[in-house]
């Protein structure tokens, strides 16, 4: 399968071989039944179920730990069996997750639930990247990425909407036909698993020519890109998405003196910033060295968090409001960047026979940059040290161009997405070329 230079929605579309078209039909339905129930879990917990809220945060929490500790031997799996079954495993663990929270009724009954999503989290991003990469290649790969990315944001947005519009913390029926729709919602993918893509696998046999003991997590970790890369992830996740659940609402609560209301505006625009830009921006970088484009980002996202930090000093006005709308924009901006090139930047790196483990680790660096993120984020605002939080954020954007660099230096250009290089090997060279 080689890239196509048709662009837009339609030529994408068409370049796209039927597991591929197959893999992305179900995003949307999938995720919208997400976004039905990710704003309002910890209002479930909280309000309906009467579950103090020190408690409510911390069974929240139980999803990223599940995660973190089950990516690892995803990966493995992924590796051994297949990323086709170790994904199907995962969606019947969410299915079983969100039934069972739909009728939580005690604290410890919604742990299981929410571990049980949990499992499904830690195995989704190494076996659904690594099925990707085994259905897509080159230029078409790193597109499908970003198309993947935004079709998610859409869903996620339109359930956020609706959900807003049917949950009611007076009506508690409300809030468990949500959790038993957004358990409903992952059906789909595993009907498609089943039937139309029943044939695909995901795994790779091992070349005899591979390096004996070069297959374990540590060893991988040993090459210098992959080391780098994870950094990267992890201050990607760190200064993001680690932030979005915790440091952008306390800044814009507490700093910027904006309503609630405004804080969910904002999200809405991250969404609509996301599907409207994300073709253009896809077709933009396309055949553009990777590392560069995520150099590109941290810089927007830096411009993102300093715009953020002047509400500090005109805070409560209409100005901030505007302001605080147009941080999640130039935010969204970057996503966008990121989300083409990044999990390409990944599947390219890794020999085919170890995309589970590789997928593994990035996921493993993302997840604990997301729950460090609200940590530090906390600590800085509760002492209402708001612009060592700007300070901290920004110094963590410019560490993100800083190991794009390194990467850029140690990988081959082919991986680092140059067009001209597209016909080498994806699999990193003994002594990989320099491409900065």
């Amino acid at each position: 399968m080689t890239s196509s230079p048709r662009t837009g929605a339609l030529g994408f579309w068409a370049d796209l071989p039927q597991d591929g078209r197959w893999l992305l039909s179900t995003v949307v339905v999938q995720f919208f039944g997400r976004g039905l129930t990710l704003p309002f879990t910890i209002i479930y917990l909280h309000e309906v179920r009467g579950f103090s809220l020190a408690l409510s945060g911390t069974l929240m929490g139980l999803i990223a730990v599940v995660g973190v500790l089950v990516t690892g031997p995803a990966g493995a799996l992924v590796d051994r069996y297949g990323a086709r079954r170790v994904m199907l495993t995962g969606l019947f663990f969410a299915v079983a997750g969100y039934s069972v929270l739909a009728f939580a009724t005690t604290p410890l009954v919604a742990a299981a639930g929410l571990a049980l999503f949990g499992v499904q989290l830690g195995v989704g991003w190494p076996s659904v990247n690594a099925l990707v990469a085994t259905v897509v290649d080159g230029d078409l790969r790193q597109r499908y990425y970003g198309v993947n990315f935004a079709l998610l944001n859409l869903g996620v947005g339109v359930g956020g909407v609706v959900g807003g519009l049917v949950v009611d913390v007076g009506r508690p029926g409300t809030f468990v036909m949500a959790f038993l729709v957004n358990a409903a919602t992952f059906l789909l993918p595993i009907v498609v698993l089943l039937g139309p893509l029943r044939h695909l696998h995901g795994r790779v046999d091992r070349p005899h020519d591979a390096e004996a003991g070069g297959e374990s997590y540590l060893a991988i970790l040993r090459r210098p890109e992959v080391l780098w890369l994870s950094a990267l992830g992890l201050l990607a996740a760190f200064v993001g998405y680690g932030q979005m659940e915790g440091g952008f609402p306390a800044f814009a609560r507490q700093v910027a003196e904006v309503s609630t209301r405004v804080v969910g505006f904002a999200f809405v625009v991250n969404t609509v910033v996301i599907v409207a830009l994300q073709f253009w921006v896809m077709n933009r970088v396309s055949g553009r060295r990777r590392t560069r484009v995520l150099a590109l980002m941290a810089v927007v996202w830096a411009a993102a968090w300093l715009l953020l930090g002047v509400t500090g000093l005109i805070p409560g006005g209409l100005a901030a409001v505007v302001i605080v709308l147009a941080f999640h924009g130039v935010f969204g901006l970057g996503e966008t960047l990121m989300q083409s090139v990044l999990p390409a930047l990944t599947n390219d790196m890794a020999p085919a026979h170890l995309r589970g483990r590789y997928n593994a680790i990035g996921s493993g660096s993302f997840q604990a940059g997301t729950i460090a993120g609200p940590v530090v984020a906390g600590l800085l605002l509760e002492h209402g040290w708001s612009g060592a939080f700007i300070g901290v954020v920004v110094a963590g954007c410019a560490g993100i161009a800083a190991t794009a660099h390194a990467v850029g230096r140690r990988v081959t250009p082919a991986i680092n997405g140059v067009e001209r290089a597209r016909t080498e090997s994806p699999e990193p060279a003994e002594a990989p070329t320099p491409s900065s």
